[in-house]
Protein backbone atom coordinates (compact mmCIF):
# COMPACT_ATOMS: atom_id res chain seq x y z
CA UNK A 1 0.00 0.00 0.00
CA UNK A 2 1.30 3.44 -0.97
CA UNK A 3 1.69 5.66 2.17
CA UNK A 4 2.57 9.40 1.80
CA UNK A 5 3.97 11.85 4.56
CA UNK A 6 4.17 15.52 4.22
CA UNK A 7 7.25 17.04 5.33
CA UNK A 8 7.91 17.24 8.59
CA UNK A 9 7.29 21.19 8.05
CA UNK A 10 4.20 20.86 6.40
CA UNK A 11 2.25 18.91 8.96
CA UNK A 12 -0.43 20.60 10.40
CA UNK A 13 -0.04 21.18 14.23
CA UNK A 14 -3.13 21.80 16.92
CA UNK A 15 -3.14 24.99 17.22
CA UNK A 16 -5.90 27.48 19.33
CA UNK A 17 -9.31 26.83 21.13
CA UNK A 18 -12.13 29.22 20.83
CA UNK A 19 -14.56 28.14 23.40
CA UNK A 20 -18.68 29.50 22.69
CA UNK A 21 -20.04 31.95 24.86
CA UNK A 22 -20.96 30.69 28.44
CA UNK A 23 -24.88 29.57 28.03
CA UNK A 24 -24.27 28.22 24.42
CA UNK A 25 -26.69 25.49 23.78
CA UNK A 26 -26.92 24.57 20.51
CA UNK A 27 -22.86 24.20 19.66
CA UNK A 28 -20.76 23.05 16.88
CA UNK A 29 -17.01 22.71 16.51
CA UNK A 30 -15.47 23.73 13.53
CA UNK A 31 -11.64 23.07 12.92
CA UNK A 32 -10.17 25.27 10.54
CA UNK A 33 -6.59 25.17 8.53
CA UNK A 34 -4.62 27.98 8.93
CA UNK A 35 -1.42 29.02 7.78
CA UNK A 36 0.44 32.44 7.86
CA UNK A 37 3.51 32.58 4.92
CA UNK A 38 4.76 35.51 6.74
CA UNK A 39 5.38 33.65 9.71
CA UNK A 40 7.53 30.53 8.83
CA UNK A 41 5.73 28.41 11.16
CA UNK A 42 3.64 25.33 10.52
CA UNK A 43 0.18 24.92 9.50
CA UNK A 44 -2.08 24.51 12.51
CA UNK A 45 -5.77 23.57 12.89
CA UNK A 46 -7.53 25.96 15.10
CA UNK A 47 -10.80 24.55 16.65
CA UNK A 48 -14.08 27.32 16.91
CA UNK A 49 -16.90 26.86 18.88
CA UNK A 50 -19.97 28.42 17.20
CA UNK A 51 -23.52 28.94 18.71
CA UNK A 52 -25.48 27.53 16.02
CA UNK A 53 -28.63 29.67 17.53
CA UNK A 54 -26.84 32.51 16.70
CA UNK A 55 -25.48 31.88 13.37
CA UNK A 56 -26.76 31.28 9.56
CA UNK A 57 -27.36 27.63 8.15
CA UNK A 58 -24.75 27.53 5.81
CA UNK A 59 -20.59 26.80 6.37
CA UNK A 60 -20.02 30.34 5.27
CA UNK A 61 -22.23 31.80 7.68
CA UNK A 62 -19.96 29.87 10.30
CA UNK A 63 -16.59 31.27 8.62
CA UNK A 64 -17.71 34.90 8.39
CA UNK A 65 -18.70 34.23 12.23
CA UNK A 66 -15.39 33.44 12.93
CA UNK A 67 -14.20 36.58 11.37
CA UNK A 68 -16.18 38.85 12.16
CA UNK A 69 -16.71 38.01 16.00
CA UNK A 70 -14.16 35.45 16.88
CA UNK A 71 -10.96 35.84 15.13
CA UNK A 72 -10.00 38.72 12.70
CA UNK A 73 -7.09 37.17 11.06
CA UNK A 74 -8.99 34.20 9.62
CA UNK A 75 -8.34 34.64 5.84
CA UNK A 76 -10.46 33.32 2.83
CA UNK A 77 -12.32 34.24 -0.52
CA UNK A 78 -15.96 35.12 -0.82
CA UNK A 79 -18.11 37.11 -2.69
CA UNK A 80 -21.27 36.45 -3.94
CA UNK A 81 -22.97 34.16 -1.66
CA UNK A 82 -25.12 32.50 -3.55
CA UNK A 83 -22.95 29.62 -5.69
CA UNK A 84 -22.55 32.14 -8.64
CA UNK A 85 -19.01 32.84 -7.78
CA UNK A 86 -17.16 30.01 -6.79
CA UNK A 87 -14.98 32.11 -4.75
CA UNK A 88 -15.62 30.06 -1.12
CA UNK A 89 -14.77 26.68 -3.03
CA UNK A 90 -13.11 24.93 0.46
CA UNK A 91 -12.72 21.50 1.63
CA UNK A 92 -15.44 20.85 3.83
CA UNK A 93 -15.76 17.22 5.81
CA UNK A 94 -13.43 15.99 2.91
CA UNK A 95 -15.40 17.07 0.28
CA UNK A 96 -14.54 20.25 -2.05
CA UNK A 97 -17.53 22.38 -2.49
CA UNK A 98 -19.00 25.34 -1.97
CA UNK A 99 -19.19 26.96 1.80
CA UNK A 100 -21.99 29.62 0.70
CA UNK A 101 -24.30 26.17 -0.04
CA UNK A 102 -22.68 23.66 2.32
CA UNK A 103 -25.52 23.54 5.26
CA UNK A 104 -24.21 22.84 8.45
CA UNK A 105 -27.11 20.73 9.83
CA UNK A 106 -26.10 17.97 6.68
CA UNK A 107 -22.59 17.44 8.41
CA UNK A 108 -22.30 15.22 11.25
CA UNK A 109 -20.07 15.88 14.27
CA UNK A 110 -17.38 18.46 14.03
CA UNK A 111 -16.59 20.02 10.82
CA UNK A 112 -13.47 19.99 9.57
CA UNK A 113 -12.50 23.12 7.22
CA UNK A 114 -9.43 23.08 4.88
CA UNK A 115 -8.40 24.97 1.78
CA UNK A 116 -8.72 23.15 -1.45
CA UNK A 117 -6.23 20.07 -2.23
CA UNK A 118 -3.43 20.41 -4.54
CA UNK A 119 -3.23 23.87 -4.89
CA UNK A 120 -0.25 25.78 -3.78
CA UNK A 121 -1.59 28.10 -0.05
CA UNK A 122 -1.71 31.86 -0.32
CA UNK A 123 -2.95 32.01 3.54
CA UNK A 124 -5.61 30.00 5.61
CA UNK A 125 -8.21 28.57 3.16
CA UNK A 126 -6.81 30.77 0.11
CA UNK A 127 -5.24 28.53 -2.47
CA UNK A 128 -3.43 30.00 -5.26
CA UNK A 129 -5.32 29.91 -8.73
CA UNK A 130 -2.54 31.39 -11.00
CA UNK A 131 -2.27 28.08 -12.77
CA UNK A 132 -5.23 27.46 -12.70
CA UNK A 133 -6.62 30.48 -14.59
CA UNK A 134 -3.60 30.14 -16.65
CA UNK A 135 -4.66 26.41 -18.01
CA UNK A 136 -8.28 28.01 -18.63
CA UNK A 137 -6.58 30.91 -21.10
CA UNK A 138 -4.70 28.67 -22.73
CA UNK A 139 -8.00 26.70 -24.37
CA UNK A 140 -9.01 30.10 -25.60
CA UNK A 141 -12.68 30.72 -24.01
CA UNK A 142 -14.04 32.73 -26.89
CA UNK A 143 -15.82 32.42 -29.80
CA UNK A 144 -13.36 31.97 -32.71
CA UNK A 145 -14.23 32.59 -36.50
CA UNK A 146 -12.94 32.98 -39.68
CA UNK A 147 -16.12 34.76 -41.32
CA UNK A 148 -17.06 38.18 -41.35
CA UNK A 149 -20.84 38.49 -39.57
CA UNK A 150 -22.74 41.48 -40.76
CA UNK A 151 -22.16 44.23 -39.05
CA UNK A 152 -25.88 44.56 -37.84
CA UNK A 153 -26.81 40.89 -36.70
CA UNK A 154 -25.50 38.26 -34.21
CA UNK A 155 -24.58 35.24 -34.93
CA UNK A 156 -27.17 33.21 -33.84
CA UNK A 157 -27.90 29.24 -33.35
CA UNK A 158 -30.76 27.01 -33.22
CA UNK A 159 -32.69 26.07 -30.31
CA UNK A 160 -31.23 23.03 -30.33
CA UNK A 161 -27.64 23.75 -30.89
CA UNK A 162 -28.16 26.44 -27.98
CA UNK A 163 -29.33 23.18 -25.72
CA UNK A 164 -26.08 21.71 -26.20
CA UNK A 165 -24.68 23.75 -24.31
CA UNK A 166 -26.42 22.90 -20.80
CA UNK A 167 -24.51 21.58 -18.34
CA UNK A 168 -21.28 23.41 -19.96
CA UNK A 169 -22.06 27.32 -19.16
CA UNK A 170 -22.62 26.92 -15.70
CA UNK A 171 -19.76 25.93 -14.98
CA UNK A 172 -18.41 28.60 -12.34
CA UNK A 173 -14.37 27.39 -12.06
CA UNK A 174 -14.40 26.95 -8.53
CA UNK A 175 -11.69 24.36 -9.33
CA UNK A 176 -13.28 21.77 -6.85
CA UNK A 177 -13.62 19.15 -9.69
CA UNK A 178 -10.25 19.47 -10.59
CA UNK A 179 -8.69 19.15 -7.18
CA UNK A 180 -10.63 15.93 -6.30
CA UNK A 181 -9.22 14.24 -9.37
CA UNK A 182 -5.73 12.47 -8.54
CA UNK A 183 -4.64 12.87 -12.06
CA UNK A 184 -4.51 16.43 -11.51
CA UNK A 185 -2.73 16.19 -8.13
CA UNK A 186 0.27 14.46 -10.06
CA UNK A 187 0.27 15.49 -13.46
CA UNK A 188 -1.13 19.23 -12.93
CA UNK A 189 1.76 20.92 -14.77
CA UNK A 190 0.72 18.83 -17.86
CA UNK A 191 -3.00 17.55 -17.86
CA UNK A 192 -5.57 20.29 -18.18
CA UNK A 193 -7.60 18.67 -15.33
CA UNK A 194 -11.60 18.03 -15.17
CA UNK A 195 -13.28 21.85 -15.18
CA UNK A 196 -10.87 23.17 -17.88
CA UNK A 197 -11.81 20.09 -20.36
CA UNK A 198 -15.53 20.48 -19.64
CA UNK A 199 -14.93 24.45 -20.52
CA UNK A 200 -12.61 22.94 -23.63
CA UNK A 201 -16.10 21.07 -24.79
CA UNK A 202 -18.07 23.82 -24.19
CA UNK A 203 -16.45 25.74 -27.48
CA UNK A 204 -16.37 22.30 -29.24
CA UNK A 205 -20.16 22.13 -29.45
CA UNK A 206 -21.09 25.48 -29.57
CA UNK A 207 -22.43 25.97 -33.59
CA UNK A 208 -21.36 29.52 -33.56
CA UNK A 209 -17.78 28.96 -33.00
CA UNK A 210 -15.13 28.25 -36.51
CA UNK A 211 -12.03 26.09 -35.20
CA UNK A 212 -13.09 23.08 -34.02
CA UNK A 213 -10.34 20.93 -35.55
CA UNK A 214 -7.64 23.74 -33.98
CA UNK A 215 -9.37 23.13 -30.43
CA UNK A 216 -9.02 19.74 -31.16
CA UNK A 217 -4.99 19.74 -31.99
CA UNK A 218 -4.89 21.36 -29.22
CA UNK A 219 -6.07 18.59 -27.10
CA UNK A 220 -5.09 15.93 -28.70
CA UNK A 221 -1.94 15.16 -26.29
CA UNK A 222 -1.16 12.06 -23.97
CA UNK A 223 -1.28 14.27 -20.83
CA UNK A 224 -3.44 17.68 -21.68
CA UNK A 225 -6.43 15.13 -22.47
CA UNK A 226 -5.52 11.55 -22.01
CA UNK A 227 -4.65 11.64 -18.29
CA UNK A 228 -8.32 11.31 -17.20
CA UNK A 229 -9.75 8.05 -16.57
CA UNK A 230 -13.21 8.44 -15.54
CA UNK A 231 -13.02 7.44 -11.81
CA UNK A 232 -15.81 9.96 -11.27
CA UNK A 233 -14.38 11.85 -9.01
CA UNK A 234 -15.06 15.42 -10.67
CA UNK A 235 -18.76 14.57 -11.22
CA UNK A 236 -19.57 13.18 -7.62
CA UNK A 237 -18.17 16.57 -6.19
CA UNK A 238 -19.15 19.20 -8.88
CA UNK A 239 -21.71 22.01 -6.42
CA UNK A 240 -23.58 23.11 -9.55
CA UNK A 241 -24.35 19.05 -10.42
CA UNK A 242 -22.41 18.89 -13.91
CA UNK A 243 -20.72 15.80 -15.26
CA UNK A 244 -17.02 16.87 -16.07
CA UNK A 245 -16.50 13.20 -17.00
CA UNK A 246 -18.83 13.12 -19.47
CA UNK A 247 -17.91 15.93 -21.08
CA UNK A 248 -13.88 14.61 -21.37
CA UNK A 249 -15.29 11.45 -22.38
CA UNK A 250 -18.00 13.21 -25.32
CA UNK A 251 -14.50 14.91 -26.28
CA UNK A 252 -12.37 11.56 -26.61
CA UNK A 253 -14.89 10.21 -29.04
CA UNK A 254 -14.89 13.45 -30.95
CA UNK A 255 -11.15 13.08 -31.73
CA UNK A 256 -11.74 9.14 -32.68
CA UNK A 257 -14.42 9.89 -35.34
CA UNK A 258 -12.00 13.02 -36.69
CA UNK A 259 -9.23 10.34 -36.59
CA UNK A 260 -11.11 7.91 -38.54
CA UNK A 261 -10.70 5.37 -35.52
Amino acid sequence: MLELRLAPESRPLKGQKFSAPEGAVNVRTFHVYRWDPDKGENPRIDSYEIDLDDCGPMVLDAVLKIKNEIDPSLTFRRSCREGICGSCAMNIDGTNTLACTKPITSIKGDIKINPLPHLEVVKDLVPDMTHFYAQYASIKPWISTQSVPLPDQERLQSQEDREKLDGLYECILCACCSTSCPSYWWNGDRYLGPAILLQAYRWLVDSRDEDTGERLDALDDPFRLYRCHTIMNCTSTCPKGLNPAKAIAETKKMLLERNGA
